[in-house]
C-alpha cells in the first residue's frame, strides 16, 4: 500500500530554501569584494595566494571594481543569513528536531558506513532513520561553519572595533584565511549535497518541497517495504494516498 509519509515540517523547509540562495549570493558578493581591491585578497598583485578563478572570469562576469556594491550586498545578506540561522536553531531547540540532527557517539562510525555504502564498497542496509550519522555530522557542521563565518567576517570587517575577536581568531590575516576556508567548505558541501539529492531521486527532493514522500508500506505491520532509509513508518505520521 502506498502512503504519504510526513518528513520535513514547513519551518525546516522554509529555513532550507531561504538559506540556499542567501548563502549563494553571499559567496557571489564575496567575489566582488575579493577581486575589487588587493587589500581584501590573500596576497596581492602577482603574488596572490588564492586566485579562485583566472582574470578572464572576473572580467567576463563584471566582478571587478565593485567593492562598494559587493560590501553592501554582503552585509545586507549577512543579516538575513544570521536571522534565518538563528531562527532555525531556535526552532530545532523548541520543537525537538535537534534530536534527529545532533550527532551521537555512534555518528562517526555510522558516517563511515554510509560513505562506504555510497561508494558501493558496503552492501549492508543503511540505518532506517530520518537522518543517518553522515547527515547529522554534515548538517551540524554547516551550522558551526555559519557561526564561524559570522565571527571571522566581523573580525575582517571591523578589526579595530572587534580587536578582541580578531586577536582571538589569530589576527587579521589568519581570520581572513579562516573566512575563505569556510567559503570553500560551503561550496564543497553544496556539490556533495546536490549530488546526494540527485542520487536519492525525486521522492526525496519532493519531501523538502512539499514536506512528504510516497512510501510503500506493509498494511499488516506498518513497516516500510520500499523507499529511502528514513524514519520507520510506525514513527511517522501516515495518511493514505491513492494507489498508483
Amino acid at each position: 500500500m502506498k502512503v504519504l509519509v510526513e518528513k520535513h515540517p514547513l519551518a525546516i523547509r522554509w529555513f532550507h530554501w531561504v538559506n540556499f540562495p542567501v548563502l549563494s549570493l553571499m559567496i557571489w558578493s564575496g567575489l566582488w569584494i575579493y577581486w575589487a581591491n588587493d587589500v581584501y585578497r590573500l596576497g596581492w598583485g602577482s603574488t596572490t595566494l588564492l586566485q579562485f578563478f583566472p582574470d578572464s572570469f572576473y572580467r567576463a562576469f563584471k566582478l571587478d571594481h565593485k567593492l562598494a556594491q559587493g560590501m553592501s550586498w554582503h552585509f545586507v545578506l549577512m543579516w538575513v543569513f544570521f536571522l534565518n540561522g538563528l531562527a532555525y536553531v531556535l526552532y530545532t531547540a523548541i520543537s525537538g528536531e535537534w534530536r534527529y540532527l545532533l550527532p551521537t557517539r555512534h555518528s562517526f562510525k555510522e558516517a563511515i558506513q554510509v560513505t562506504l555504502h555510497d561508494l558501493g564498497l558496503n552492501k549492508k542496509p543503511l540505518p532506517v532513520r530520518k537522518f543517518n550519522g553522515a547527515q547529522q555530522l554534515a548538517y551540524t557542521s554547516v551550522i558551526l561553519m555559519g557561526v564561524g563565518s559570522l565571527l571571522t567576517g566581523l573580525a575582517i570587517y571591523k578589526p579595530v572595533q572587534f580587536g578582541w575577536l580578531t586577536n582571538l581568531l589569530g589576527g587579521y590575516a589568519f581570520a581572513r584565511i579562516l573566512h575563505f576556508a569556510l567559503t570553500i567548505g560551503y561550496v564543497l558541501f553544496f556539490i556533495v549535497h546536490i549530488a546526494q539529492v540527485v542520487r536519492a531521486g525525486w521522492n526525496n527532493f519532493r519531501a523538502m518541497v512539499a514536506g512528504f514522500e510516497i512510501r510503500e508500506v506493509n498494511p499488516a505491520t506498518g513497516e516500510t517495504v520500499a523507499g529511502p532509509p528514513t524514519m520507520p513508518a510506525a514513527e511517522a505520521s501516515l495518511s493514505p494516498a491513492p494507489r498508483a
